[in-house]
């Protein structure tokens, strides 16, 4: 059995232990926080890419609809808001359902030619302004309702951590609608079919307020841990803070981070188990045939688009289940920092560079990419200032080069992904 695979997460730990010494626990504890959703995150894109070979770049929107599932179930309801439209809301949704679900009957009817198409238009048309005439005003009486701190419907009120599988489920849900319309394409064509959807699911999160607030931001989900304030004025946690040699405050925050710690890695263990099992498994053997071969494949009876969709669901629900994590981490959905290109970017850095098709090189990339990603500023920083420091306070070369660090993110990750193609092209840890 190969060691590199144990080596290097030992080395992967050292850096964040490393990093808790030299720069403070509480940044290690961040990185470290932020590492296990990423390593979600690769695991959800490794299992469509490394298991199927399906190119998703539209990561970033099932991750999107995670954050969504936290305020929909964790926040409480607004009643005003639900007594002054929410009812008519769910009649204008289920009007817009019907006129999907009737043009889709419409199409599937194999006769008719023209008059099917005909039929067609006019649903379409004519259903449009029908949901629209239904929508408007019950969108407009919603968000009226105190619109600086509510303008929403809010949520169900339940625990949050309840969120985290209703995020899978609802990215699982727009996986298959999205996978019926658009995995018999090409691989290119999909990425780019993908990358549209997420782009349309994020403008909806960032204009529909009565959602989701907009880009005014939901703030205050709860925490499936304490608040550090509480802890601060526990007089047993001071005790012990004081047994740590810690202040009260310190300790309070450094605890949190931890609880949220062994929270992300129980998550990301049975994930992790469930791909090991189902790589070992003849689904998998079948899924990676298909990747390999589809022709074959579908020579000897597998139904390769069924398949495909089956995967694209799963990685999907996977994505979701790590954006409903991360805005529970985060404590606020705020839509606009869903950057499709270069988070999802990010993400396929991690997958390639830990090693497609390798479950535990994902996650390795996971956590490897969001350290540097982390560090290469300040690093980067440091690095300028030894450079320069021979040269004069004032010299504009040393004054430009400082400036220029904290934009070394970026051209780190495409160096690093660069080395990592040119010499290890199969990952650091690549597929048995």
């Amino acid at each position: 059995m190969s060691l590199r695979a144990p080596l290097l997460f030992v080395a992967m730990a050292l850096l964040i232990v490393a990093t808790g010494l030299v720069q403070g626990w509480n940044l290690a504890l961040t990185i470290l926080n932020m590492g296990l959703i990423s390593a979600i995150m690769s695991l959800g894109v490794n299992l469509q890419w490394g298991f199927a070979g399906l190119f998703n770049v539209g990561v970033m929107g099932f991750v999107a609809l995670g954050g969504l599932a936290a305020v929909l179930v964790a926040l409480p309801p607004v009643p005003d808001a639900w007594n002054a439209g929410g009812l008519r809301l769910l009649g204008a949704l289920a009007l817009g359902a019907a006129v999907l679900v009737a043009a889709v009957m419409a199409w599937k009817r194999k006769v008719g030619g023209r008059a099917r198409a005909l039929v067609l238009l006019a649903l379409l048309i004519g259903g449009f302004f029908l949901f629209r005439a239904a929508l408007d005003p019950a969108v407009q009486a919603i968000e009226a309702v105190n619109p600086s701190l509510t303008g929403y419907l809010g949520g169900l009120g339940l625990p949050v951590l309840v969120s985290w599988p209703v995020g899978g489920l609802l990215a699982a849900g727009a996986a298959w609608i999205i996978g019926k319309a658009a995995l018999g394409l090409r691989s290119d064509y999909l990425a780019i079919a993908t990358l549209g959807i997420a782009e349309i699911v994020i403008a909806v999160l960032k204009n529909e307020d009565w959602l989701s607030r907009g880009v005014k931001n939901v703030i205050g989900i709860p925490r499936p841990v304490p608040y550090e304030i509480d802890l601060q004025r526990s007089e047993g946690f001071a005790a012990q803070a004081a047994g740590w040699g810690l202040d009260p405050v310190t300790a309070s925050t450094l605890w949190v981070k931890v609880l949220y710690a062994g929270l992300f890695a129980a998550v990301l263990a049975v994930i992790l188990v469930l791909a090991q099992l189902a790589l070992a498994s003849p689904w998998g053997r079948m899924m990676r045939a298909i990747r390999d071969n589809e022709v074959a494949a579908s020579a000897m009876g597998k139904n390769v688009t069924a398949r495909h969709l089956q995967v694209f669901i799963l990685g999907s629900a996977v994505c979701g289940i790590a954006g409903a994590m991360m805005t529970t981490l985060d404590g606020q959905l705020t839509p606009g920092s869903y950057q499709p290109l270069r988070f999802t970017f990010l993400v396929w850095v991690m997958v390639i560079v830990g090693g497609s098709g390798n479950n535990y090189g994902a996650v390795l990339g996971g956590f490897l990419i969001w350290w540097l990603w982390v560090m290469v500023e300040p690093l980067g920083l440091w690095a300028m200032e030894l450079i320069t420091s021979g040269m004069a306070a004032d010299n504009w070369l040393r004054g430009h080069l400082t400036d220029a660090a904290a934009h070394m993110r970026l051209m780190t990750m495409g160096i690093i992904l660069l080395l990592v193609l040119r010499f290890s092209p199969r990952g650091l840890v690549p597929e048995r």
